[in-house]
C-alpha cells in the first residue's frame, strides 16, 4: 500500500521554520539586552546611526539586529528607518518598574546554549545533564566558577519577586495565621510585602545563610524587623519549627527526591493543623503553556527538576505525611497556590 506524499501547507512550513529558528531570536534578544539598546532608545524614534555610538555599535549591523526584533514586538520600525519603543522593549530598560531585563538574560545564560543541544540525552535517561557538561552540580558550578551567571541568576529572581509579590500577597489566605515561614524566600519580597499587609503576622525569611545575608534592608532594621526573624539553612533538612504557615514560592521546582525531603521536613517541623502553601507554576491551567514546558525541560537540564503537575504534587504531599488541599491560580499571574496541611 502507498500514501500519497504530504504536502505541508505554507503556515506548517513557516512555523516549523520558526520554531528552528528560535534559538536565533532568544540570541538577539539577548544581543539587545547585552548592547543596552533599551535603555539608549528615548521616547521619540531614532535611526541606528543614532543609537550604534551610545552601545558602541556597528551601525549597519544594530540596524539588523533592530529589524529581526520587530517581527517579535520588541521595537517598532518606523519610517525612515527609525526605531520605535513598544510595550515590550521597555520592559528591557533597567530602569523599568516590574522589568524583566535580567530574567531574559538568566534564561538565555551562555551555559545554556552548551545545555539545550544535549535535551535528547537527557530525555533518553532522565538525568540532568549540567554536571556532565561542567564536573559539578548546577548551584555550586554558579558559586565556585561563574560569578556573572550567578549574579544573573539572583537579579532574575529579584525582578521575579518583585513582579509576582503583590499578587501572591493578594492570593493568599491568611485567616487565623499569626506566623508565616518564607522557605527559599531569597531576600524577602514576599514575606515583606506580608508584614507590610498584616500588622499582627510575624514572619520568618528562611533561605541559605550566604542568600539571607541579602535580606532586604527594611526586614534587617526598622519597624517591619521587629516582626522578622532571618534565618539561614537548607529546607531540606530542617526548617523553622511551630509556625502556621510554611509558605513556597517557585522552590520545589528540584528532583522528587529533594522536593520530598523539603516537604518532609515542613510536615516535621509544623504543629498539626500548620498550613503549607506551595506558589509555583503549573503544568495544568497554565497561562503561560509555552513558557511553562519549556521552564520545565529547562529544570531537567540543570538541577534534573520539573514543573509539577497537581497530581504529581498530591502525591509528593501524601508521602511527606502532609494532606492535601487542591490548587488555586494566582489572578494576574501563571502561577498556582498549592495548599495542604501538616
Amino acid at each position: 500500500m502507498t500514501s500519497t506524499p504530504l504536502r505541508p501547507t505554507p503556515e506548517a512550513a513557516t512555523k516549523l521554520r520558526e520554531l528552528g529558528m528560535s534559538l536565533g531570536f532568544a540570541g538577539a534578544l539577548r544581543a539587545a539586552v547585552e548592547l543596552g539598546v533599551p535603555d539608549a532608545l528615548d521616547e521619540e524614534p531614532r535611526t541606528a546611526a543614532e543609537i550604534a555610538p551610545q552601545v558602541g555599535a556597528h551601525a549597519p549591523t544594530l540596524e539588523r539586529l533592530l529589524r529581526a526584533l520587530g517581527p517579535h514586538g520588541v521595537f517598532d520600525e518606523r519610517a525612515g528607518r527609525r526605531f520605535a519603543h513598544t510595550d515590550l522593549s521597555r520592559l528591557l530598560r533597567e530602569d523599568a518598574p516590574g522589568g524583566m531585563r535580567f530574567i531574559v538574560l538568566w534564561a538565555t545564560a551562555p551555559w545554556t546554549w552548551q545545555a539545550w543541544p544535549l535535551l535528547a540525552d537527557a530525555v533518553r535517561t532522565g538525568e540532568r545533564v549540567f554536571d556532565t557538561l561542567f564536573g559539578k552540580q548546577f548551584f555550586a558550578h554558579l558559586a565556585e566558577d561563574d560569578p556573572a551567571a550567578a549574579e544573573t541568576f539572583d537579579r532574575a529572581m529579584t525582578q521575579s519577586s518583585r513582579i509576582t509579590s503583590a499578587p501572591v500577597a493578594d492570593a493568599l489566605d491568611l485567616t487565623g495565621v499569626d506566623s508565616v515561614v518564607d522557605i527559599g524566600g531569597g531576600q524577602g519580597h514576599l514575606v515583606h510585602t506580608l508584614l507590610e499587609r498584616h500588622e499582627g503576622l510575624r514572619g520568618t525569611l528562611f533561605d541559605l545563610p550566604g542568600v539571607v545575608a541579602g535580606a532586604l534592608p527594611g526586614l534587617r532594621e526598622g519597624p517591619l524587623a521587629e516582626r522578622c526573624e532571618i534565618v539561614g539553612g537548607d529546607c531540606r533538612e530542617s526548617v523553622p519549627k511551630g509556625r502556621d504557615l510554611y509558605l513556597c514560592k517557585n522552590v520545589l521546582e528540584w528532583d522528587d527526591e529533594s522536593s520530598l525531603a523539603a516537604l518532609r521536613a515542613m510536615a516535621a517541623a509544623g504543629r498539626p493543623g500548620s498550613r503549607v502553601a506551595l506558589v509555583q507554576n503549573l503544568v495544568e491551567d497554565s497561562t503561560e503553556l509555552k513558557v511553562t514546558t519549556a521552564m520545565d525541560l529547562f529544570l531537567l537540564l540543570n538541577v534534573g527538576g520539573k514543573k509539577h503537575t497537581a497530581a504529581g504534587l498530591a502525591d509528593l504531599f501524601a508521602e511527606a505525611g502532609l494532606t492535601y488541599h487542591g490548587y488555586r491560580p494566582v489572578p494576574g499571574t501563571s502561577l498556582h497556590v498549592v495548599e495542604g496541611t501538616v
